[in-house]
């Protein structure tokens, strides 16, 4: 039997219930087997912001999916030089697992965004797009995506990172796992 994967990419930088949320909506309302987090090394279109050393960010990833079995990490894109680009990361995945099928999870904010990504009309025509709708983006594409609704939770790692650069309050926003190794290791200028 195939398997359905679904692929989540980004920094997760920090993770938090937005994206568990995200991956357990996209696990069961696809009828997924399982739900791939994976890390980007340098994102195509952050590459001029500072984000968190890739150690960390996988450490706090695997913090957050621990409890979920359906959910596993994939380091590929750490693995690797320079760019992540979703066009390699999908040819590598489909090399490796032949007999699975990816379907590749993106926001809202992505699905406007797709005409401007690396390879997009290759990338078609070998994984599957589904969109989350979220507030505020336009989710109107000449490509195709299987639009899904889930339950708004308006969280980013941006807003994460400012109030705990600012020691304000990150309840119900992220795993507490998470946020004891933020302030451990001193991370978003945590003391």
């Amino acid at each position: 039997m195939t398997k359905k994967i679904g692929i989540l990419g980004g920094t997760f930088d920090p993770p938090h219930f937005g994206h568990l949320l995200i991956a357990s909506e996209i696990l069961h309302k696809m009828q997924l087997s399982e739900v791939w987090f994976i890390p980007n090394q340098i994102p195509p279109h952050k590459s001029e912001k500072h984000f968190s050393d890739s150690r960390h960010r996988l450490n706090m990833l695997k913090l957050a999916i621990k409890d979920n079995d359906h959910f596993k990490i994939n380091t590929l894109e750490l693995e690797r030089e320079g760019p992540s680009y979703t066009y390699d990361t999908i040819h590598i995945l489909r090399e490796q697992y032949p007999d699975y099928s990816f379907h590749f999870i993106i926001g809202a904010d992505m699905i406007e965004y797709l005409p401007h990504w690396h390879k997009i009309d290759e990338i078609i025509k070998i994984v599957s797009f589904i969109g989350v709708k979220r507030h505020g983006y336009k989710t109107v594409t000449d490509y195709p995506v299987n639009e899904i609704e889930i339950p708004m939770f308006d969280v980013s790692s941006t807003m994460l990172r400012e109030r705990l650069n600012k020691n304000e309050s990150t309840a119900y926003l992220l795993p507490e796992d998470v946020k004891r190794y933020i302030k451990g290791n001193h991370l978003y200028g945590t003391r």
